[in-house]
């Protein structure tokens, strides 16, 4: 049973990683539509886009049927309710984790409030020797190091 389920939101979450197939979905929220008119907004071949379609497919999230010559496609929403459950349990898991790091920043901004320099004061100078824009840089290099011959 948990294999199969693990099966399933792989091919859901697989189907779902690709733009196309996402652009795909988001079409058949407005109600059925054929194959053609799905495929003519993708600059892609036919056979191509088909593929597309077969991974929706596959992974449950779109159903395909046969009007005569037309094939139909509609929305399955059931894989996207497994997989919004899936995600659920995690979003969870995560508000109780930045809910805890507000907690933890909220009592260290009592216990230890932040420094602020006014605008007025003026950093110390540094001492990297690279100099500032009052200091012109040296033209001599360094000392000879062990290296360097004299």
């Amino acid at each position: 049973m948990v294999k199969f389920k693990d099966d399933m939101l792989d091919a859901i979450f697989s189907a779902l990683a690709d733009g196309t197939r996402r652009r795909v979905l988001a079409d058949l929220e407005q109600g059925a539509a054929s194959v053609s008119e799905l495929a003519r907004p993708h600059a892609m071949s036919l056979p191509a886009f088909m593929k597309h379609l077969r991974v929706l497919e596959d992974a449950g999230l779109i159903a395909r049927a046969k009007d005569g010559r037309v094939v139909n496609c509609t929305l399955s929403p059931e894989p996207m309710r497994a997989a919004s459950d899936w995600l659920a349990r995690y979003e969870k898991f995560w508000n109780g984790q930045l809910d805890s790091l507000a907690r933890y920043l909220y009592h260290e901004e009592e216990v230890h409030p932040w420094k602020t320099e006014s605008p007025d004061t003026k950093p110390p100078p540094s001492s990297s020797g690279s100099g500032d824009a009052s200091t012109p840089p040296s033209n001599a290099s360094g000392a000879p190091g062990r290296t360097r011959k004299r």
